[in-house]
């Protein structure tokens, strides 16, 4: 009897220790026979995060919170990871819940592959998550909101705004049914081919004559390109002092010819105008003006003689002259 109360105890003990020990790694707050390392980050908000949360790594648990505190103005996370995680310095942790009942944790992030290690009692840097309780203030004033609007929209409210359209409605069915009629008639004509608007859009012609117009204005454009670079040509041609004109305004043979020629011919006018040669003597001589007018008298006055005279008087006295 007395080794069986024994046996029992014992059985008991044993089954309270391992009860015992599976409720603390159930709940993970002491972790004190497994090795690892220590590393810390501080957060604005530890979000009801408590010791022995766990800290994961892309959802894979590598320790657990071992210390929460307080320092001047930030909230000082130290976790305990696993010897065989691998966190990296530039690594960044981060609060976050699992479910809506507040179960949170900390997730850590791979870092970047060239990043040294993280060693015993390195910090990391962290990143903010919105507060369970904010996202839970948010959805009961959106719930109020969406609340407010079916409030808007009751039965008797709905009543008062479409009472007036259904009242419409039914005044206006007639026009409304002719009215649908009408277009239903216009699609089909359109979609027939019928109208301007079906000829626009089932046949040919428009595009061909837009075609056709696009074509004589290529057509033009290239014209006019080839006038123009035939007017090039021709100006280069002249500025190149090729031909007659290129020649007049390039070469100064004509200018040197035209500048001797009113050299001369101002020359002319002075002795003209001096009295020298025969014209200047016309010009300014009053003798031979005298003498010409004396000449041209008696010429006046021999006509007259001749007039008189017959045939053969004068006959005879241009031979008397003669011989």
């Amino acid at each position: 009897m007395k080794n069986s109360l024994e046996t029992k105890l014992g059985v008991f003990v044993i089954l309270a220790v391992m009860a015992a020990w599976a409720i603390v790694e159930t709940l993970g707050t002491v972790d004190l026979f497994s090795r690892g390392y220590h590393i810390s980050a501080q957060f604005e908000s530890a979000q009801d995060l408590k010791v022995g949360d766990r800290v994961k790594m892309a959802g894979v648990e590598i320790g657990r919170v071992e210390k929460i505190s307080l320092t001047d103005t930030k909230v000082s996370v130290t976790m305990k990871l696993k010897s065989e995680a691998v966190v990296k310095t530039d690594s960044k942790a981060i609060i976050k819940f699992t479910g809506l009942m507040g179960q949170n944790f900390v997730a850590v992030a791979f870092g970047s592959p060239g990043a040294p290690k993280a060693e015993e009692g390195t910090i990391l840097e962290t990143g903010e998550q919105p507060d369970l309780s904010a996202i839970m203030a948010k959805l009961d004033n959106a719930a109020a909101g969406i609340q407010n609007v079916t409030k808007v929209f009751s039965g008797d409210k709905i009543d008062n705004i479409l009472g007036p359209i259904t009242d419409f409605m039914k005044q206006n069915s007639a026009p409304l049914t002719a009215t649908i009629a009408n277009i239903k008639t216009v699609s089909s004509q359109i979609a027939a081919g019928q109208g301007t608007i079906g000829k626009l859009i089932y046949e040919d012609t428009l595009y061909s004559s837009a075609l056709s117009t696009v074509t004589n204005l290529q057509d033009s454009a290239a014209s006019a390109k080839d006038v123009l670079a035939t007017a090039k040509g021709v100006i280069n041609n002249i500025s190149a002092g090729q031909g007659t004109i290129g020649k007049l305004i390039t070469d100064d043979t004509l200018f040197t010819s035209a500048t001797a020629s009113m050299t001369n011919l101002n020359s002319i006018l002075s002795k003209v105008n001096g009295g020298q040669g025969t014209l200047g003597k016309l010009v300014n001589e009053q003798e031979f003006y005298k003498n010409a007018k004396l000449s041209l008298q008696k010429l006046d006055k021999a006509a007259d003689g001749l007039e008189d005279q017959g045939p053969l008087s004068v006959l005879g006295i241009m031979a008397n002259n003669l011989f």
